[in-house]
């Protein structure tokens, strides 16, 4: 851990606040270090204050960096997105910063955080919650109460999307389920806790799977990265159940950065990351995070250089809000990041998700779109196939999923792509710092 006079050290690059307080963030001891883009040598850096023994994703086929291979390395380095990730001691650390040899090179040093699978409250209390919503709703505007209903029944009501024997509620919602569009040619990386490379669905599917948790094998053994997936990309038709993918004919990039325990650190992701951009992957969808309030600076660098590269990366806003109780949350990292698209849940209602955290009031850290994100049914490790869950977890998916469809409408990557996502999206009632610009919809 960091201790609070250790703060000091970390400098960050513009749009993050000085010294970022982490002393309440879960941290692995070592230390992430961002470099100039224009550092041509950065091993020789970490080589002048004593980190001899540095790994370099360029060494591995693929860009598939080798945990196994790298767990004694002072330092790995990821050269797409120009971060290495460092075991030193706290003088070599402050040396990052103050030796002369290294002035201008390095950007910023932080402590290595560890992230989870972002879940929601418990499944019983989601449908508690909606069952209570539609029965108000029922009894209130269609004269189904008691009383007569006759003023309240000519009041309008909002649309309420479910499930169907064709579609999930989610398809409907963002109208993947009329696009023209597939995702046909389009890489999508899904950075979670694996996939199930079993599942039948995804039979005859283009799919490349690797791993980044020391000793865990690609496979899924948790289930959260196997339905989100499925929600992003999962078939067109199945033999049982609606379809319930968006881009059902994207190449699949399944990035396994948190265990099957459900967590994992910064070089995982950085791994991924490095690994999905060296592959250029249109799309990389992170339903993960550090429940932290501060902006992490290895991400807003990584969420930069993806987008120079034509990457764009999605993640989940967070699920630390419990509105009922007027706590509206933040959005943590990395979606807090300036240069990656944070995206929060909406329920059936196309309403703001209770757990759905709000915009945090730093340079990235508002919510930029939404999605379906409660009770989403999806792929689930088999035997047993399917699930239903809940979470911004399940709406970046769709976000996902239809950022693949409208880079095969368009051609566009990076920047383009993020801003016809956001122009083209539905705007809704709910205030933006929730939302952003609205419900995600695909290209008819």
């Amino acid at each position: 851990m960091i201790g609070p006079d250790s703060t000091s050290i970390f400098n960050n690059p513009p749009g993050v606040p000085p010294n970022a307080d982490y002393s309440g963030a879960e941290t692995t001891g070592r230390f992430v270090v961002v470099f100039a883009q224009d550092e041509s040598n950065p091993s020789s850096v970490l080589e002048s204050v004593g980190l001899s023994n540095v790994a370099d994703s360029r060494d591995f086929g693929d860009r598939e960096v080798d945990v196994s291979e790298t767990s004694s390395a002072d330092a790995t380095f990821f050269s797409s997105l120009g971060i290495a990730v460092v075991s030193a001691e706290p003088e070599q650390i402050g040396s990052l910063q103050t030796s002369q040899g290294v002035q201008g090179a390095v950007l910023s040093v932080s402590p290595e955080l560890v992230h989870h699978v972002l879940t929601s409250a418990p499944s019983e209390y989601v449908r508690g919650f909606r069952d209570a919503v539609t029965h108000l709703d029922t009894h209130l505007f269609t004269g189904n109460g008691q009383g007569s209903g006759t003023e309240l029944a000519a009041a309008p009501t909002v649309p309420i999307f479910q499930d169907t024997k064709q579609f999930t509620w989610g398809l409907q919602a963002v109208q993947a389920n009329s696009s023209q569009y597939s995702g046909r040619g389009v890489k999508v990386a899904v950075l979670d806790t694996g996939f199930d490379a079993n599942h039948p669905d995804f039979a005859g599917r283009n799919i490349t799977t690797r791993s980044f948790i020391q000793g865990e094998s690609p496979q899924d053994g948790h289930g959260h990265g196997t339905h989100c997936i499925g929600t992003s990309c999962g078939p067109k038709t199945q033999s049982m159940g609606p379809r319930y993918g968006v881009a059902y004919e994207a190449d699949i990039f399944s990035g396994k950065v948190l265990s099957n325990a459900g967590s994992g650190s910064d070089a995982g992701i950085l791994a991924g990351i490095d690994w999905a951009v060296s592959n250029k992957c249109a799309i990389i969808s992170m339903s993960l995070g550090a429940n932290v309030p501060q902006v992490h600076p290895p991400y807003v660098a990584a969420g930069k250089r993806a987008l120079d590269a034509g990457s764009l990366i999605i993640a989940a806003a967070g699920n630390n809000a419990r509105r009922l109780q007027s706590n509206f949350g933040f959005v943590g990292a990395p979606a807090n990041s300036p240069f990656i698209m944070a995206v929060g849940a909406l329920d059936h209602q196309l309403d703001v998700t209770f757990f759905s955290a709000r915009s945090l009031a730093v340079r990235g850290g508002q919510v930029d779109i939404a999605g379906p994100g409660w009770q989403v049914y999806s792929s689930w490790p088999m035997p047993t196939r399917y699930n239903s869950i809940s979470g911004t977890s399940m709406a970046t998916p769709h976000v996902a999923g239809v950022a693949a469809l409208w880079a095969h409408a368009t051609g566009f990557r990076g920047r383009e792509l993020w801003s016809v996502l956001v122009q083209e999206s539905d705007r809704l009632t709910a205030p933006s710092v929730d939302v952003g610009s609205g419900l995600v919809i695909a290209p008819q």
